[in-house]
């Protein structure tokens, strides 16, 4: 059986036909409409459309509170004109076929707890670097979600507390791929609106540009912070990193031993206090965790799972 499944992101989607192997038949990306919800509805059922023949229903991963079984998102992340849309029901309706909701986050995080690097863990996380930073927490061997689907929102931790009104300090402007490009443009002089992507980044640093340098390693030292505060309050094994940057092993290097530096100079040890450290490991599925996700979450809320 084929599926059409969708990775909604706050610049991109992406899309592809796959089946319960999660073989690819089709894959491609397009720009996430910025205008409306109806232009986005109607975005997604154009690239339906020429498949419509082929799948048996539609899975999405995307930004936001996402109630699953209602097929409603309650906020809309990245994407503020989905907040409080029922976009299930209503491309439902529009396609013609089942469709099932994800968060982005949670995708990533079921996928790897599937078949991924997180399979088999008590409790680890995924930290998704993207337009922001998603989230997905595992705690006793399940996905948590919470009352209000809200639980691994981790673009809206503050990193300040002396800051409390300004989103700048936010894990969204401070350990995502846009904060990443944000601290290049700053260290290398370069107007903010200056347009440079995630590989443009890398290659920079790679040619030993020295702005790139020091904003990766600024941006490292920010993402590990974050891992020591998550671990210390849910005492995780794991912490897989996924996003488009997680392709670049130096990425999960730097972040390794940015984490391991903060836990040798942990002021706890003078306590006698050794937290666990958590192992900090890329994505399986890289920047395909979402869509995994998104059709293992489909196919677990229609029962077609065989294992």
């Amino acid at each position: 059986m084929k599926y059409m499944v969708f990775d909604v992101g706050g610049t991109d989607i992406k899309y592809s036909v796959m089946d319960e192997s999660l073989y690819r038949y089709k894959e491609n990306t397009i720009p996430t409409p910025q205008t409306n919800f109806k232009d986005f509805l109607t975005t997604l059922n154009n690239i339906y459309i020429p498949y419509k023949n082929e799948v048996a229903g539609i899975a999405i991963s995307l930004p936001g509170f996402i109630d699953s079984e209602k097929g409603r998102c309650n906020g809309g992340g990245a994407l503020l004109y989905n907040q409080r849309q029922d976009i299930g029901p209503q491309l439902e309706s529009l396609c013609g076929c089942p469709v099932h909701l994800e968060n982005d986050g949670k995708s990533a995080a079921m996928a790897e707890l599937w078949k991924g690097s997180l399979k088999d863990c008590q409790n680890a996380c995924v930290f998704l670097m993207g337009t922001g930073v998603g989230g997905g927490l595992i705690i006793d061997g399940k996905m948590v979600k919470g009352p209000h689907f809200t639980a691994g929102e981790f673009s809206f931790l503050f990193t300040e507390s002396s800051q409390w009104e300004d989103m700048e300090f936010t894990m969204a402007r401070q350990c995502s791929t846009t904060a990443l490009l944000s601290f290049y443009k700053k260290y290398k002089e370069l107007p903010e609106k200056t347009e440079i992507n995630g590989k443009q980044f890398f290659e920079a640093f790679y040619s030993g540009d020295e702005a790139a340098k020091q904003a990766l390693s600024v941006f490292c030292q920010k993402v590990a912070i974050q891992i020591y505060n998550l671990t210390a309050l849910l005492d995780l094994e794991k912490i897989a990193i996924g996003g488009g940057i997680s392709r670049q092993p130096i990425l999960i290097e730097m972040i390794d031993h940015a984490v391991e530096e903060i836990y040798e100079k942990s002021p706890t040890r003078a306590f006698g206090v050794s937290l666990s450290r958590p192992k900090i490991v890329p994505c399986y599925f890289s920047s395909e965790a979402n869509q995994v996700g998104a059709l293992y979450s489909y196919m677990q809320a229609k029962s077609l799972l065989k294992d």
